[in-house]
């Protein structure tokens, strides 16, 4: 195993998804087992939009049941729940003090979430940026597992970490790179092959969830966008719903897109969504089974993140104190 750490996280918002398994949470489960490795349920970042406090705890624990059901090992990676490590906010206060508004100006995802109604939106999702780079930063993170969507949050943690290190002519933070592995980056809904899969989107159709049963995923498959077209191939530009089908594919079958291209290249749409389903049921039912069993455990699980937090809290401790001491604190 290499001395290199890796961080990365979910909020605890609902159910998982195909999408976060295929773009995060796979990769996480090969990665665990050559780096050093911190999986945090960001609880923090989850309240910069509107929660229900019951449900939020409730979901907190299901997903550290669902990092586990997916191959998540606590005795190989850290698991822990944001919150519970009080130096993620003191380091992102520290950090927001050395961090231009111009650079969180140029955030696409504040304006996509505060929509129309910016002037109403909090201050946290604003700065959500900035308490992604302290979650990162301290644990002198050297790579970060993520989709396409968050290299511009990577690139702004690199930016206000050497900003820091300048400032104060230490090397004190780590740079980190980001890690884009999964050709499944970026797994998009069922029902518009142009918007990404998501547990806001409306429609359940939209998504395969890793709670659902063996029916409602061939349900979901079968009900799948596709289009007027009856070659099944490859062209994100021009055919992004069969696109997503074959790129889901691929990834669970642990094959290049151009493997399923050529696979399916002579199927009828029908006959492909329904190798896809059942490929789909073959992966996710046991880690349906498994998560099914685990969130019950809640005194479990609570174990796991107290332990978790606990091995988190001895890193970022050091960091944290070094960062005062630099700040003149």
């Amino acid at each position: 195993m290499t001395n290199k750490l890796i961080f990365s996280g979910v909020q605890p918002t609902g159910n998982l998804h195909l999408g976060n398994y295929l773009g995060a949470i796979k990769q996480w489960v090969k990665l665990q087992n050559a780096y050093k490795s911190i999986f945090c349920v960001v609880d923090l970042h989850a309240i910069t939009v509107p929660q229900n406090p019951v449900e939020l705890k409730k979901s907190i624990l299901e997903l550290a049941a669902a990092y586990i059901a997916c191959g998540i090992d606590p005795e190989k990676a850290i698991i822990f729940q944001q919150s519970d490590v009080k130096e993620h906010t003191e380091l992102a206060w520290i950090l927001g003090c050395n961090t231009p508004l111009g650079w969180l100006n140029r955030m696409t995802q504040f304006k996509e979430k505060s929509g129309k109604n910016k002037e109403n939106a909090p201050l946290g999702l604003y700065g959500y940026p900035v308490l992604m780079a302290a979650d990162i930063l301290l644990y002198n993170t050297n790579l970060v597992p993520v989709g396409d969507d968050q290299k511009q949050h990577i690139e702004l943690t690199r930016d206000i970490a050497n900003s820091f290190n300048q400032k104060y002519g230490k090397d004190v933070f780590t740079i980190p790179e980001p890690m884009i592995l999964s050709q499944a980056k970026r797994v998009m809904s069922l029902r518009d092959g142009t918007k990404k899969m998501s547990k806001s989107d409306e429609s359940e159709y939209s998504r395969i969830n890793l709670s659902d049963d063996a029916e409602t995923i061939r349900s979901k498959f079968k009900k799948a966008q596709t289009d007027s077209i009856a070659e099944i191939y490859y062209d994100l530009e021009n055919r992004p719903a069969i696109s997503n089908l074959l790129t889901i594919y691929a990834s669970l079958a642990d094959i290049t897109i151009e493997q399923a291209q050529a696979k399916f290249a002579n199927f009828q749409f029908s006959n492909f969504k329904t190798e896809l389903a059942e490929l789909a049921v073959e992966k996710i039912s046991p880690i349906t089974k498994k998560f099914n069993e685990l969130k019950n455990d809640t005194t479990e699980l609570q174990k796991i993140l107290d332990k978790g937090a606990q091995n988190a809290r001895t890193i970022a401790e050091k960091t944290i104190k070094q960062v005062k001491g630099v700040v003149g604190f």
